[in-house]
């Protein structure tokens, strides 16, 4: 996969986009240094440009299109009407370049077009700068990394749909001693010197001549793929410098697109959310969260435990298969006591992964509540019986709150059902007020010091922990485990009795409880006064007296939504001061991400909650107000917003410096959350095996939709 952003950068990787780069990713938003580039350079009068804004920034406009599956660069200068466009096929790991040049004067053009790309194989470039080695055979340029045992054998290959007149693997005899990607001193020369080998500051640069005559055009493809041996490499650059083939291959792109994201269409009366749930918020999910696992700001290349599992459940209406995938994986990746890896990379040709064994106590809770969600909305009760093995290692010392490690295998195997209720046994752990324990972390990641001690607890996680119990008695029901059907049911009366008696704090729910006692999101509290989830969950979960609940929410309302921003803040005030560390949340600039910033995904359950208790003109109004198309309506809004308003911000900051200003787009799974409130909730779809129901909560002045 690749990401691409307006100026023609970006980054390139295979099968994992942090492990295995095979261009590398910079996250400048300011320099955005590019690590793959064409020129194009007219032999006649020497005059040197590009298709895209950068390196070489020409005077006439750019017209960048950003679809769904593709990016298109359009420019006319020089006398050409030029055009690129970027795509990766369906099934096959290559990377094309479609150029399209129309000559529009009287003359015939000689131009002379390189392909330059600084290769990675790695993590980083620095990193694997002295360990490429750069080759050429049978018309394809290689680039090795045969240190890396993670990737074993992965070789990148550059091809083109012309005949290659020279090349080279040396980044200093292209891009000179002091890089200068406008004046690349390889353009200045008639050929490349052809070298290749170890040892070199290693690039990978092909030059290509064409002629086009007078008012006609040439279609040209540049390709980079990756693959394990160079049979496999030359086979699949052979294919697609046929331009047609690649030609074929966008259309077959955009129909996969078209078919996978149409399954559902909605037409309300507002526009803007038509536009966003029709398709870029499940291309934001699919392409970027669960097959990319990567964005402009963050690459993670991980699978996350809590993070893809709920990305999946979000689209069982289209890939239902995906979801199975994931509930398995999460199975895979759980240790025999019940806790589940945090995240974890793909260790190549191993049954066990690396990654981070912690105490975070929401993960693994999130595997039976998926389990449950899958088998309500498919029917598919045969994954309750598949059996998948557990993994193992030591358990973490007192001293210990996470450790990163490649597990071991354990003999233990069990049924996913066996699994899942291993998770909710291992949640079972409640504090002095019948309370889950905090541990060193819930969904809020970044509050790791509220229970570190081991006494901490969660009003949060009390409510979720309830709302998993209750989904998934449904399941025990469907095993004929009705003892465990009764004990969790009992479970669920303790738990709403102990908030109801502990966590209520006069006009909202607190959050947590601090190892000493001390409550988060109370009155009591000077920073954090309130929280957005604990509201919000007492409505999600079904469990909170109803007139606290709408009384949490209205309170929720009137510290949490600024209007006028457009912004549903997460807590109030930030942690700055504050004597007891709640943990890293408090390094944070107060007003940014989750401290106390608007986070996205959080905000989107404020929502949930609303449309939940019948409120469709608040549920409405909010999903309205965080909808990024209407962060976007005019020039000075986009000054202000300054990201993409066709994809959501993990986070909007409400700092006053930056009030208003979105943060990490892409990569958030509140694009997952926001296609399904809005769906199921606001509009009211909802399927249940081979049921329809139909129950919208839309505002009182809608006609229909």
């Amino acid at each position: 996969g690749f990401i691409v952003t307006e100026w023609g950068t970006g980054f390139t990787w295979a099968d994992n986009s942090r492990e295995n780069k095979l261009t590398p990713w910079y996250n400048d938003p300011i320099a955005d240094i590019p690590g793959e580039i064409i020129y194009i350079r007219d032999d006649d009068t020497g005059e040197v440009w590009n298709i895209t804004p950068k390196p070489i920034r020409g005077e006439n406009d750019y017209i960048i299109t950003h679809g769904i599956g593709y990016s298109k660069f359009n420019q006319q200068s020089y006398g050409l009407r030029q055009s690129l466009t970027l795509f990766t096929p369906i099934e096959d790991k290559i990377k094309i370049n479609l150029i399209k040049l129309e000559n529009r004067i009287e003359r015939e053009r000689r131009l002379t077009l390189f392909y330059y790309i600084r290769p990675v194989l790695g993590v980083t470039d620095e990193e694997t700068e002295n360990l490429l080695e750069t080759d050429m055979k049978e018309g394809i340029f290689t680039v090795k990394n045969s240190t890396n045992t993670e990737f074993e054998n992965s070789t990148m290959f550059v091809g083109t749909s012309e005949k290659i007149q020279s090349y080279t693997g040396d980044r200093i005899e292209f891009m000179g001693h002091f890089p200068n990607y406008e004046k690349p001193e390889g353009l200045k020369k008639e050929r490349l010197s052809n070298t290749v080998g170890l040892g070199y500051n290693p690039c990978s640069a092909i030059e290509i001549k064409i002629n086009i005559p007078a008012n006609e055009e040439r279609e040209i493809v540049f390709l980079l793929g990756e693959e394990k041996d160079f049979e496999e490499g030359y086979s699949l650059i052979n294919k697609y410098r046929d331009v047609q083939v690649s030609k074929n291959a966008l259309q077959e792109v955009k129909g996969f697109w078209d078919k996978t994201l149409t399954k559902v269409q909605v037409k309300t009366v507002d526009n803007t959310m038509n536009y966003i749930m029709n398709s870029w918020l499940m291309y934001q999910t699919i392409a970027c969260r669960i097959w990319g696992r990567a964005g402009f700001y963050q690459v993670g290349g991980a699978f996350g435990a809590r993070d893809q599992m709920q990305d999946v459940t979000n689209t069982l209406y289209h890939m239902p298969e995906e979801a199975k995938k994931q509930i398995i994986r999460n199975c895979k990746h759980q240790y025999i006591e019940g806790d589940i890896q945090h995240w974890w990379h793909p260790v190549h040709d191993s049954e066990v992964h690396k990654g981070i064994r912690s105490r975070y106590s929401d993960d693994l809770l999130w595997l039976p509540l998926g389990v449950a969600e899958y088998v309500l909305v498919t029917g598919d009760d045969e994954i309750l019986h598949e059996e998948v093995p557990f993994i193992k290692s030591p358990i973490l010392k007192d001293t210990e709150q996470e450790r990163y490690e490649i597990p071991s295998q354990s003999d233990e195997i069990g049924t996913v059902y066996e699994h899942c209720i291993r998770a909710i046994e291992k949640s079972l752990n409640f504090g002095e007020r019948g309370l889950p324990l905090m541990g060193s972390g819930d969904w809020n990641d970044g509050m790791n010091k509220v229970g570190y001690k081991g006494k901490g607890e969660s009003v949060w996680l009390g409510w979720f922990l309830a709302t998993v119990l209750k989904d998934f008695i449904p399941i025990c029901e469907k095993v004929g485990d009705f003892e465990r059907k009764e004990k969790y049911n009992n479970i669920i009366l303790r738990l709403k009795e102990s908030i109801e008696a502990n966590a209520w704090d006069g006009e909202w729910y607190k959050r947590a409880f601090f190892d000493d006692g001390t409550p988060i999101g109370s009155k009591e509290s000077r920073e954090c006064i309130i929280d957005s989830i604990a509201q919000s969950w007492s409505v999600i979960s079904t469990l909170g007296d109803i007139e606290r609940s709408k009384i949490a929410l209205e309170s929720a309302e009137n510290y949490l939504v600024n209007e006028e921003e457009g912004i549903i803040a997460l807590l109030t005030p930030p942690f700055d001061n504050i004597d007891k560390d709640p943990g890293y949340i408090k390094s944070y600039v107060p007003g940014v991400r989750e401290n106390g910033g608007q986070y996205t995904h959080a905000a989107i359950w404020l929502i949930k909650a609303f449309a939940m208790l019948g409120d469709g003109d608040k549920a409405y109004n909010l999903f309205r107000l965080i909808n990024p198309i209407n962060h976007s309506r005019s020039l000075i809004e986009c000054a202000n917003y300054k990201v993409e308003p066709y994809v959501v911000a993990a986070d909007v900051y409400t700092n006053p410096q930056h009030l208003g200003r979105g943060g990490w787009t892409w990569y958030t799974g509140s694009s997952g959350w926001m296609y399904r409130v809005g769906l199921e909730d606001i509009l009211g779809f909802r399927v249940e095996k081979d049921k329809l129901f139909i129950n919208p909560c839309i505002p009182k002045d809608w006609e229909g939709y």
